[in-house]
């Protein structure tokens, strides 16, 4: 495994699994789980502190609400964390961004956007195309597809 993808609950589902798709699509090796930082706290303590003999090297972890399992994460291993504010219904989605962005000194998370499981996972593919250069590949090949993408809709106006 590459990446390893965790949310905390199963509600994070519907945005989490656009990093999901995002690495199938970029070929990218993941595992995508539950892992709920107050809930399961010796589960997520497990997760982290294994992680990187299990070989991983990214962890995407999605999180709405207090939000703390990306942090969580990132205190127990130096493999780069990835989070993404899950939106909620009573903060839109602020309470989650302002409970990964705002790390302590020395325990960094990375941030997307809220619900921006997708840049994530793009992220973490980049993040390994550093070592990898089949990954590297797939990722000139999606830009250029951007890219395209965006020529045909200037054509077409």
């Amino acid at each position: 495994m590459k990446i390893g993808i965790i949310m905390g609950s199963d509600s994070d589902l519907p945005v989490m699994k656009e990093a999901a798709q995002i690495l199938n699509e970029l070929q990218v090796d993941y595992e995508m789980t539950i892992v709920s930082a107050h809930r399961t706290p010796d589960r997520l303590y497990e997760y982290a502190k294994s992680a990187h003999k299990r070989g991983i090297k990214v962890i995407i972890a999605g999180a709405g609400g207090a939000a703390h399992l990306p942090g969580m994460v990132a205190s127990l291993t130096c493999i780069p964390v990835i989070g993404v504010p899950v939106k909620t219904e009573s903060l839109g989605g602020l309470d989650s961004l302002y409970s990964i962005v705002q790390m302590p000194p020395g325990v960094p998370v990375a941030t997307v956007s809220i619900n921006g499981a997708k840049n994530a996972g793009i992220l973490a593919a980049q993040i390994i195309a550093i070592q990898d250069e089949k990954i590297y590949k797939n990722l000139e090949n999606y830009k250029k597809e951007l890219e395209n993408m965006v020529l045909e809709k200037a054509m077409k106006m």
